[in-house]
């Protein structure tokens, strides 16, 4: 007979090492993977620099015409600060996982007024008023 099985390792997850895992331990991507990208579209003015620095992490949402996060992990970590640091109303900001959810649910509430840049119908309105 073989002696495989005196030799077999199990593996099984421990459920109390399960517990201990965050989901956010270093391995995942540096100390600022850590968090989450935030863009509070209460302040943002819809200049697009961020959509067109990290193209895969942001882009301007067509309704209100303000950026919004489309991926956490589109782009690297050097070009999402980029974007962030050369934001002109500084509305993007690292957050915590936790304190994102918190965010998310808050702006259900808020009152957001259409930049009228993307997606309002406001020039083709002018373009039929004009005729």
């Amino acid at each position: 007979m073989d002696n495989f099985s005196d030799h077999a390792v199990v593996i099984t997850s421990s459920e109390p090492e399960m517990r201990d895992r965050s989901g956010f331990e270093p391995e995942l991507g540096g100390e600022l993977r850590q968090n989450a990208i935030f863009v509070d579209e209460t302040v943002c003015i819809g200049c697009g620099h961020c959509a067109h620095t990290a193209s895969s992490t942001f882009f301007l949402e067509e309704d209100y015409g303000r950026a919004r996060v489309i991926a956490q992990d589109g782009d690297e970590q050097d070009l999402v600060q980029e974007a962030i640091d050369t934001c002109p109303v500084d509305c993007i900001a690292w957050v915590s996982y936790n304190d994102l959810n918190k965010l998310e649910e808050a702006r259900k509430h808020q009152v957001i007024q259409n930049l009228g840049i993307i997606g309002d119908g406001a020039a083709l309105r002018r373009a039929l008023n004009t005729q």
